[in-house]
């Protein structure tokens, strides 16, 4: 029999995750000009473009405009969205392997590294991508309780997450009324009382991870001062070297930036954003309820490991920030998948070029992997792409070769029959542009991008009302 891949014989194709690399996978595969191929994406939650809306921040709309890429690659022939089904629970890998010749998993790292210090389990101590899904409507998370009642709040990280959970606590609700914020988390955000956010990084300037546009919007925020200390903007001198060495426009032009920013004098604002450097969370301190009222730091230098890259090392001296509210954002964590082998100490499925690998030597026919459940999370939006690209010529290789398994039920009708008596609630591409529309007409009417549903429930009832009106 012939490979797969022909109008006879279409390629079928799953891909679990509906965020950019889940879709950068299925732009690759339907771009193939002579490739007959269909691609089925499956999302647990009711809407697509994973972290695109959910994890980017609400006040940097124009990120969120790669959709309308994602949009064209909804109307290829050959394209379906399951939405609101949860591989896994609803439908497993086993049983889409009866239907598909290849799974890809593009789910992404769904929690946070932990810190590892004492106390860092007292109440008002949260992950920051917590926060972020609340202040974004994420429906999962719409009915987390952050308390906004305490003065000062320290953001453990200098990562662009980081940066934009300094930005959100330091925005006016003024600024933050013409966005698509959840509206839960911006009346939150009006009643909230925070005076002072701290960010810190336990490494120097040269080494922080946010990127130069983050960092220059801190020094423009209406109400906020900005605040860095000089002391721990100067380079040591094996910073220095590196720096010299790299000759790197973007890392000279973000010291410049941060010079800039330290030479800013304080204009009065209500609020104050201070991001330290060399500095690393040892303890959470707790008061008789149970509650986060400090934040032991310890003072850091810089040293050379063996491979040469600086690390932090602790010295002997140490403060305590008076903070009441602390968010850690020191990175990213992939969580298991049913069916699938996982790495725990790296958070990501073992593969080959995005090969999923039952052991070093034997790979999951038909079984993929793309974006950070494949790489770890790093890169921005973007970079999802050309890792999709790896994966989906892999894919194209295995398909040569005659390596991908046959499923015994491929035809389109008969997943959709399966699928819709495992969920009867799944929804289609067209139901999210009728979601969009809707977002989109609510937010018209407030001035902002969209108002958007926070909920499983809200989503299905806006969808039945709108069927019962037509």
């Amino acid at each position: 029999m012939s490979n797969p891949g022909t109008a006879d014989q279409p390629l079928r194709v799953a891909v679990v995750g509906s965020g950019p690399a889940g879709f950068f996978t299925a732009q690759h595969l339907l771009a193939k000009p002579d490739l007959v191929v269909t691609v089925d994406l499956y999302e647990r939650l009711p809407t697509p473009f994973g972290l695109v809306r959910f994890g980017v921040a609400p006040d940097h709309e124009e990120i969120k405009r790669v959709t309308r890429q994602f949009d064209k690659v909804a109307a290829k022939p050959g394209f379906r969205f399951f939405g609101n089904v949860d591989v896994g629970s609803d439908v497993t890998l086993d049983e889409l392997a009866r239907h598909y010749h290849i799974i890809c998993f593009t789910t992404g790292a769904e929690t946070d590294r932990r810190m590892g210090i004492p106390g860092e389990d007292l109440a008002r101590s949260h992950a920051a991508t917590e926060f972020v899904a609340w202040f974004n409507g994420h429906p999962e998370y719409r009915d987390r309780q952050f308390d906004l009642s305490v003065e000062r709040v320290a953001v453990v990280g200098v990562g662009n997450v980081a940066v934009d959970v300094a930005r959100i606590l330091s925005r006016t609700v003024e600024e933050l009324s013409t966005t698509d914020i959840a509206d839960h988390a911006l009346e939150a955000l009006r009643q909230s009382r925070v005076k002072e956010v701290y960010m810190l990084g336990r490494r120097g300037p040269a080494q922080a991870a946010f990127t130069n546009p983050e960092v220059k919007e801190l020094g423009e925020l209406a109400g906020a001062d900005i605040q860095v200390l000089e002391d721990e903007l100067e380079l040591d001198p094996l910073s220095r070297a590196d720096v010299e060495q790299a000759d790197d426009r973007k890392l000279n032009k973000k010291l410049e930036i941060l010079r800039d920013l330290a030479a800013q004098q304080p204009a009065g604002k209500p609020r104050t954003l201070a991001i330290r450097f060399l500095v690393s969370p040892v303890e959470l301190v707790g008061n008789e309820a149970g509650q986060v009222e400090g934040l032991r730091i310890v003072r850091n230098r810089l040293i050379a490991d063996e491979s040469g890259r600086l690390r932090p090392e602790a010295t002997d001296h140490t403060e305590i920030l008076p903070v009441g509210l602390v968010f850690r954002s020191v990175g990213y964590h992939g969580v298991p998948l049913p069916g699938l082998p996982f790495d725990d100490w790296h958070g990501v499925v073992p593969n080959d070029r995005g090969r999923v690998l039952a052991s070093p030597d034997a790979p999951m026919p038909g079984v993929y992997v793309s974006g950070w459940i494949k790489r770890g999370p790093t890169g921005v939006i973007g970079t999802n792409k050309k890792d999709a690209a790896e994966t989906v010529e892999a894919m194209l290789e295995d398909l040569a070769a005659g390596a991908l398994p046959s499923p015994t039920d491929p035809e389109p009708a008969a997943v959709e029959a399966f699928v819709r008596q495992r969920q009867p609630d799944a929804l289609t591409y067209a139901d999210w542009q009728r979601i969009d529309e809707m977002e989109t007409t609510r937010g018209e009417a407030e001035g902002r991008p969209r108002v958007k549903f926070t909920s499983k429930d809200e989503i299905m009832a806006a969808l039945s009302s709108e069927e019962h009106d037509r």
